[in-house]
């Protein structure tokens, strides 16, 4: 990944090996932010971060939270800001989950990159000054991963070298990062993206990229990516894929994006819903299979069979069922409680990998007991 953050001498090897047409690029690395100004709402980190470029005092630092909030992207832009795209080869070491990271790795090919002096900074031929600081930065992510014999090694490397060599742990579960380790770094936690944030990232990229998109289809890249910035540009490139795969472009709808996503549609989730007796207001719902408060097998297991032919997950229909059970302002608080048992035992049930299409049933008509009692 680091290829991508510095330039070659034309001709060269390594500038026909990496370079990569801007158009065929996925928007996720085209869009990535190139300073950390450009990071979407993680103010309190980019704040921080801003004043390590003046003072270039870098602690080891330790970044933690959900997937696609910008962990990786936000010490990447660092990293080049500090150094420049001729020095960030040589200054920065990058290695991620596809890299074997044991304790032999850490011995190896960790130490010796940390061990090396750095060296002096060259002039930058895009003719901007940089701070190059001193140091090289390590980067490790998904460092949760890590193996906990491999984390004990890292202690000592870390603090022996920590004059010309600075450590940036990336992870999704900082509990996983043993103790000794995470005390030696400084801690930011990044926050799943606020809607706002993320809309407005998501209506740059589609204007940038000359894809016509409204409201409704935003709302939905950032309902079906709970927070995860990453997954919503995704899921963007390839509703635009599907959309110009046609001629005259047919538009984005909403059940596109939700059909990418993987996502069982509202419309289907609804009339599942008010054949269980949950009370669904929707002009646009089929009304065939309602029990009107009252247990009907044939209906519900009608409703049932038919989700089962379409091929939807039962993982997923279990997830939405239970956001719309749990927000349903009608439901008193008994009710979403023993709904809340049930789907917690459905999913334990489908992780050990039931039947689907029974535990789906069974789901159905608990909740309906649950709700018309």
């Amino acid at each position: 990944m680091a290829a991508n953050f510095f330039t070659s001498k034309p001709g060269s090897k390594s500038s026909a090996k990496h370079a990569v047409d801007p158009a065929l690029q996925p928007w996720v690395e085209k869009y990535r932010p190139k300073t950390i100004d450009d990071v979407s709402a993680q103010e309190h980190t980019v704040a921080v971060l801003r004043k390590t470029l003046t003072s270039t005092n870098l602690p080891h630092m330790l970044f933690y939270g959900p997937p696609g909030t910008g962990k990786t992207s936000t010490i990447l832009a660092l990293a080049r800001q500090l150094f420049g795209p001729d020095n960030f080869k040589n200054r920065v070491l990058e290695l991620n989950a596809s890299d074997e990271r044991g304790i032999s790795i850490v011995r190896e090919k960790i130490k010796d990159f940390a061990r090396q002096t750095p060296r002096a900074q060259t002039v930058a031929s895009d003719g901007k000054t940089y701070p190059c600081p001193p140091y090289k930065i390590i980067i490790l992510d998904e460092a949760d991963s890590m193996t906990q014999d491999a984390q004990g090694a890292l202690r000592r490397i870390m603090e022996t070298y920590a004059r010309i060599t600075r450590f940036c742990l990336v992870c999704n579960y900082v509990t996983r990062i043993i103790e000794p380790l995470a005390s030696r770094c400084s801690k930011f936690r990044f926050t799943p993206l606020d809607s706002q944030s993320a809309a407005s990232r998501i209506a740059h990229i589609a204007e940038q990229e000359k894809v016509d998109i409204n409201k409704p289809v935003i709302d939905a890249l950032i309902n079906v990516s709970n927070g995860d910035l990453r997954r919503a540009i995704t899921y963007l490139q390839s509703a635009s894929r599907l959309s110009s795969a046609s001629i005259p472009p047919t538009p984005i709808l909403a059940r596109d994006i939700q059909e990418i996503a993987g996502v069982v549609p509202d419309k289907v989730v609804n009339e599942f819903a008010r054949a269980l007796g949950i009370d669904i207001e929707d002009d646009d719902m089929d009304v065939d299979g309602i029990t009107n408060g009252k247990t009907n097998f044939t209906a519900i297991q009608k409703k049932v069979k038919a989700i089962v032919r379409e091929g939807y997950s039962a993982t997923q229909i279990l997830s939405q069922l239970h956001d719309l059970v749990v927000l349903h302002p009608l439901l008193n608080s008994k009710q979403k409680s023993a709904c809340a048992l049930v789907f917690a035992e459905a999913d334990k049930a489908l992780c050990d990998g039931s039947d689907e299409e029974l535990w789906i049933l069974e789901i159905a008509l608990r909740v309906n007991k649950a709700v018309i009692s």
